[in-house]
C-alpha cells in the first residue's frame, strides 16, 4: 500500500490515495499502521475517496481503528494532499465527511499549498445531539476566573455584549437541560466546570489552572469513558490567556493525547465565547502549533484557518 504521512500542527495520519489503491479492513490497517513502534507512527488513517456528492471524500480511523466523523487537521491535509498531488486544481474545494460536507479554501504559494480555510459548519450545542447525558451532571453551574480584561469598562461591557447576544437567548435552553454551559460535571473525585459542544464529534471543554502540568494521562481517559458522554468524547483542558487567546491540551477519544485537534480548537472557540471570556476571533495555542478560529455568529459557522505538511511519501506490506 502506498501512503503519504502529513500532519497538520503535528496531528499525525496516514493519507491513502483510494484512486489508486483499495484498502481493505481500514479498522485494522488504522492499528496496525499507527503503531509508532511496530508501524509507520501516527494518530490514525485517512482514505481520500471519490465522491458521488463533493470533489472529494474523507474517510478516517483512529488509532485504536474505530471509524471518526470528522477531524479538523485530517482535512486540512486532504486539501494539501489532493492539490500538491495533481487530483485537482481548484483552490476551492468541497469534502465529504462523516460529519457532512465541508468547504474549504486553499492558499497556494508556488504552486504548493500553504495554509488551509476551512467552513466548519455550525456547531451543535443540544446536549441530546452533541451527546451529552445531562442526568450524569449536577445542577449547579461552577464559576470561572479567566484574565480581567486590558480595558476594564469597554471590554466589560463588550464581553456581556456576547453573553446578551449568546447567553440570554440561551439560558432557557440550559434551565432545561438542552445546553451544557459551565456544567458541573464530578470526575474521579473533583468537581470540573464543563461547556459542551459537537463540531461533528463530541467535545468537552474545561478549564485548569496549569495547563502545561496538567497530568493529562491520568485524567483524560476518565473524561473519556465518563457515563455522562455515551459516545465518549474529546476533551479539551483549556488556560484563557486574554481575549483573543488560549491555550489548550487535547485527549481525544480512541487516541490519547494528541499534538493538536482541529474540531476540539473549534469546539474550545466556541465555548469561550458562549462563556463570554474572548472575542469572536480566537487563536488557540496547542502543543503543534496555533489555530485561528472564527465564529460568525450571524451565520452560525464556524471557520478554521491553519497549515498542513506533507512529511514523507513511502509503501507498507499489508
Amino acid at each position: 500500500m502506498k501512503f503519504t504521512k502529513m500532519h497538520g500542527i503535528g496531528n499525525d495520519y496516514v493519507y491513502v490515495n483510494c484512486f489508486q489503491e483499495t484498502v481493505p479492513d481500514p479498522g485494522s490497517v488504522a492499528k496496525r499502521i499507527s503503531d509508532r513502534h511496530f508501524g509507520i507512527g501516527s494518530d490514525g488513517l485517512i482514505l481520500i475517496k471519490p465522491s458521488d456528492v463533493a470533489d472529494f471524500e474523507m474517510e478516517m480511523y483512529n488509532s485504536d481503528g474505530s471509524l471518526g466523523a470528522m477531524c479538523g487537521n485530517g482535512i486540512r491535509c486532504v486539501a494539501k494532499y489532493v492539490y500538491d498531488y495533481g487530483l485537482t486544481d481548484k483552490t476551492r474545494i468541497t469534502v465529504a465527511t462523516g460529519s457532512g460536507i465541508k468547504t474549504l479554501d486553499l492558499t497556494v504559494e508556488d504552486g504548493k499549498v500553504t495554509l488551509v480555510k476551512v467552513d466548519m459548519g455550525a456547531p451543535i450545542l443540544e446536549a441530546e445531539r452533541i451527546p451529552v447525558d445531562v442526568t450524569k451532571l449536577e445542577e449547579e453551574r461552577i464559576p470561572v476566573d479567566v484574565p480581567k480584561p486590558e480595558t476594564e469598562v469597554g471590554a466589560e461591557r463588550q464581553g456581556d455584549a456576547v453573553k446578551a447576544t449568546c447567553l440570554n437567548s440561551l439560558d432557557r435552553a440550559c434551565a432545561s437541560k438542552k445546553l451544557v454551559i459551565g456544567k458541573k460535571l464530578r470526575v474521579n473525585g473533583s468537581n470540573y466546570s464543563v461547556t459542551c459542544v459537537s463540531m461533528g464529534n463530541p467535545h468537552c471543554v474545561t478549564c485548569v489552572d496549569d495547563v502545561d502540568g496538567l497530568k493529562i494521562e491520568a485524567v483524560g481517559p476518565d473524561f473519556e469513558h465518563h457515563p455522562a458522554f455515551p459516545d465518549r468524547v474529546n476533551t479539551e483542558f483549556i488556560k484563557v490567556l486574554d481575549r483573543n487567546t488560549v491555550q489548550m491540551r487535547v485527549w481525544e477519544r480512541g487516541a490519547g493525547e494528541t499534538w493538536a485537534c482541529g474540531t476540539g480548537a473549534c469546539a474550545v472557540a466556541v465555548a469561550c465565547i458562549l462563556n463570554g471570556w474572548t472575542e469572536d476571533d480566537v487563536t488557540v495555542k496547542l502543543r503543534g502549533g496555533d489555530l485561528r478560529i472564527q465564529w460568525d455568529r450571524k451565520k452560525n459557522t464556524v471557520f478554521m484557518i491553519g497549515p498542513a505538511e506533507v512529511v514523507f511519501d513511502g509503501e507498507i506490506r499489508l
